[in-house]
């Protein structure tokens, strides 16, 4: 189901109820970007604390186009009833800054290729901001400083701003004119602009993109400003212009378990869009995470463990493990998955696959979870399963997944939530010796080796190079056995250290100066 800025009020409260019923809440997110330069993509080098700070610069320039969100609920024990929603999101342009941020032509192209729709994104999406940006609105509607920031709202404000005072010239008092074709926003904006604007006049929303305006006297304006139905009070301003993170307010309070796949940059976002800017600190960024929702399940972590304990085929995307889960005969003496059903105005799902959609995405996050959880439930005791396993007995089997999440292509292979990170542990490394060929750069030594694997690379010291893969072939260094420039060999952390060679260096000065001085002591003597 799509969900804009002209319906996501009205769907709020019914959005509400759902979440506090429901068993979970799984979440997917489409950006703008991903990552924001060649030098921070992910790297096997990579600590988690130094993978925050590259992904952190790349989280500020991009933004979200569209959270998926789909919402678990049981029926009964062995049900699971699915409200699946699309939500197009943009930045609020209601405040004294404008937001800047950046688009990647591959990730626009990429998601273009899946259909997606940036009309949407860009006339009905969700306004949203986080708690520095809403305290600077708020400042700036008190003191009456506040400010359009969108050339194209100018535009409809100053349309309906000319309207109203080649009107009001010749209107009586009680006389009332209606603003139409004002979309999401704007409905808020024109009353604003109008307000300031002309002492003599009130406004209210009619609905269907239409706005009333009537001709007052200034008393009667001060009695409708102090009443409670005024549609322009500053709390209702300001609830409009939190838009989404209303929603994101709702889903905190409800502490729900919250289930998402590669939930690192999802998680981040999160973070920096709807709660707080991102911290400089690693640390304090997994404390407020953990405070925000305690219990966090990353499907890829899971599905991991699946794959060992249950000789699940070795697939990469998200619609992959769904279809293996699906169709794979995995559990043939246990009882059978929980039914998994799509409520009515979501079953497009069940109908067409549609990958990379955002509440698709979501959906199957959830039911890979389930399934994966009742595969893992089942391989857990030698007893048997009953027949309707509770929601309950899933999460007790999936305990030791739960806050970690999946760390792809670094030092380890998941972030603890809820604890400290297990130390890094890196794949046998390669060095290579340069001879012959100054000046070379990390650049310059991934092109020499992609063809073979992928590797990562790091300067060592002026001459040498560290290659670092999850495998390497031993073709590596046979090929290079008599390179006239490149010489490869297994890395040894005692050979190849600077610091363990600096060491040496030294502790081989402080012993040729100490035999030194008892040679010549001793000659003395």
């Amino acid at each position: 189901m799509e969900v804009g800025a002209e319906s996501f009020a009205r769907r709020l409260p019914r959005l509400r109820r759902r979440i506090l019923r429901a068993a979970f809440v799984a979440l997917d997110m489409e950006f703008t970007g991903l990552h924001s330069l060649q030098n921070y993509e992910p790297s096997l080098f990579d600590s988690p604390a130094e993978r925050y700070v590259k992904t952190r610069q790349s989280v500020q320039r991009f933004t979200l186009v569209q959270l998926g969100m789909a919402i678990f609920s049981t029926e009964n024990s062995n049900k699971y009833v699915v409200h699946s929603y699309n939500f197009f999101l943009f930045p609020s342009t209601l405040g004294i800054r404008d937001v800047e941020f950046t688009l990647s032509a591959s990730s626009i192209q990429f998601l273009s290729h899946y259909g997606f729709d940036y009309n949407k994104f860009l006339k009905d999406g969700i306004p949203y901001m986080n708690e520095v940006q809403e305290k600077i609105l708020m400042q700036h509607l008190l003191a009456g400083t506040w400010k359009v920031c969108s050339n194209a709202d100018k535009e409809v404000l100053k349309k309906a701003i000319d309207e109203v005072t080649s009107w009001i010239a010749a209107a009586k008092e009680e006389d009332t004119m209606i603003l139409q074709d004002l979309n999401g926003y704007h409905m808020l904006e024109v009353q604003l602009v109008l307000r300031q604007a002309l002492e003599n006049v009130w406004t209210e929303p009619l609905g269907d993109k239409k706005v009333m305006v009537k001709k007052v006297s200034p008393e009667r304006r001060q009695l409708l400003e102090n009443s409670s139905f005024d549609h322009c009070q500053k709390k209702l301003i300001l609830l409009s212009a939190r838009g989404f993170t209303n929603l994101f307010q709702i889903l905190v309070k409800a502490k729900k378990p919250l289930v998402g796949h590669n939930m690192l940059m999802d998680l981040m976002h999160l973070h920096d869009k709807f709660y707080r800017p991102l911290p400089e600190s690693y640390e304090e960024f997994k404390r407020n995470i953990h405070t925000l929702f305690p219990v966090i399940i990353d499907t890829k972590t899971v599905t991991k463990s699946v794959q060992k304990k249950c000789l699940f085929p070795r697939v990469s995307s998200l619609l992959e493990v769904y279809a293996v889960l699906c169709s794979s005969n995995l559990n043939p003496k246990g009882p059978p998955y929980p039914v998994i059903a799509l409520a009515s105005g979501c079953s497009r799902y069940a109908e067409k696959k549609c990958p990379h959609e955002a509440g698709y995405d979501a959906f199957l996050c959830g039911s890979v979870l389930l399934m994966s959880a009742h595969l893992l439930l089942c391989r857990s005791t030698d007893d048997a399963v009953e027949a309707d396993p509770s929601f309950s007995q899933y999460l007790t089997v999936l305990a030791e997944h739960v806050n970690k999440v999946n760390f792809i292509r670094g030092g380890v292979s998941s972030i603890n939530f809820s604890g400290e990170d297990v130390p890094c542990r890196h794949p046998p490394a390669l060095v290579v010796h340069v001879r012959g060929w100054p000046g070379l750069t990390e650049r310059q030594i991934y092109q020499e080796f992609k063809a073979h694997c992928r590797f990562d690379v790091r300067q060592l010291s002026k001459n040498q190079f560290i290659l670092l893969s999850n495998k390497y072939k031993q073709l590596v260094l046979r090929d290079y056995r008599h390179h006239p420039h490149l010489q490869v060999s297994v890395y040894r952390h005692w050979r190849h250290s600077p610091s363990v060679n600096c060491l040496l260096q030294i502790s081989g000065v402080v012993a040729l100066w100490s035999l030194l001085a008892f040679a010549f002591g001793g000659a003395r003597s």
